[in-house]
């Protein structure tokens, strides 16, 4: 179990670079381009670890799966990751990557729709005191320098295209397992996105030379090595104590936005952050005593 922390903890930090490392990156990368290099990249990392599950338990994919799979993807890469790079681009690191984090909160309302997880007055609590949170967070009566309402709007949309997401795997992860349909997700995700990019003119690899370094970090540490990371602490212990790497991610990326992008963390995003975190280990609290 001890060793499953270190997964956790590795997870949350390589997850905490995320916005900081995007931000810096799509200065100069399109955000569909430095999306689908990402997931690609990160998906074919992951691909040897999903074929020995599947020959580990037996599966065959047949043309349905693939369909599915690709549904998923779409969802998880081509909206919710593509909104989530907009996004970052147009407001504080610090505030998109607590923004994305509230993404297990949009899975408990979806789930109560399309699944047998149904929405409960513990549950209730939690929300109304996440979007207490992001009130502050956001601070709509005097935005904070940096932040944009565009940029606001687009890790909204891509924290709640990422909990239909989660939820929408539930179908295929039940057949597959996770690792099978993380890495199938994103190959197909991003090759739904490579002919978008293809068919609106924009560029593929144009310009990834001169950001080799930190193209490579957020393809292969944080969305290849971040991910397994995160499947190794499920694996060793259960899903609610791999998702307390979700719960550390708003308090670390904040860190790392005022050390290498200079920005200033304000009282108002303090106070977001803190009930955000509140809620999530509220959340993460239910699920133990659930289990």
């Amino acid at each position: 179990m001890k060793k499953a922390y270190v997964f956790v903890v590795l997870t949350a930090f390589l997850f905490g670079t995320m916005e900081t490392a995007c931000k810096v990156a799509g200065n100069s990368l399109d955000s569909l381009q430095l999306t689908f290099i990402r997931f690609a990249i990160g998906g074919l990392l992951l691909l040897p670890l999903a074929i020995r599950e599947l020959k580990m338990n037996n599966i065959k994919l047949g043309p349905k799966d693939f369909l599915i799979l690709t549904g998923v993807g779409i969802l998880g890469i081509d909206i919710s990751m593509v909104f989530f790079q907009i996004g970052v681009g147009a407001s504080n690191a610090s505030t998109a990557s607590v923004l994305i984090s509230i993404n297990p909160l949009f899975t408990m309302v979806f789930a109560h729709f399309f699944t047998e997880e149904k929405m409960t007055k513990q549950k209730a609590y939690v929300l109304a005191i996440a979007f207490i949170g992001l009130i502050f967070m956001i601070r709509p009566w005097d935005m904070q320098e940096g932040n944009t309402i565009w940029g606001l709007t687009c890790m909204l949309i891509a924290a709640v295209a990422f909990g239909a997401y989660t939820v929408a795997g539930k179908v295929s992860v039940r057949k597959m397992g996770l690792m099978a349909q993380t890495s199938f997700s994103f190959i197909l995700g991003s090759a739904v996105l490579l002919v978008v990019i293809l068919l609106s003119g924009k560029p593929v690899v144009a310009g990834v030379g001169d950001n080799i370094l930190l193209v490579m970090y957020t393809s292969i540490f944080i969305t290849g090595i971040g991910y397994w990371s995160y499947f190794k602490a499920i694996k060793l212990s259960d899903a609610a104590t791999g998702s307390l790497a979700f719960l550390l991610k708003p308090a670390i990326a904040p860190v790392i936005a005022v050390i290498f992008l200079r920005e200033n963390i304000l009282w108002n995003t303090v106070v977001g952050i803190l009930l955000i975190l509140f809620a999530s280990g509220l959340n993460f609290r239910f699920q133990k005593v659930k289990k």
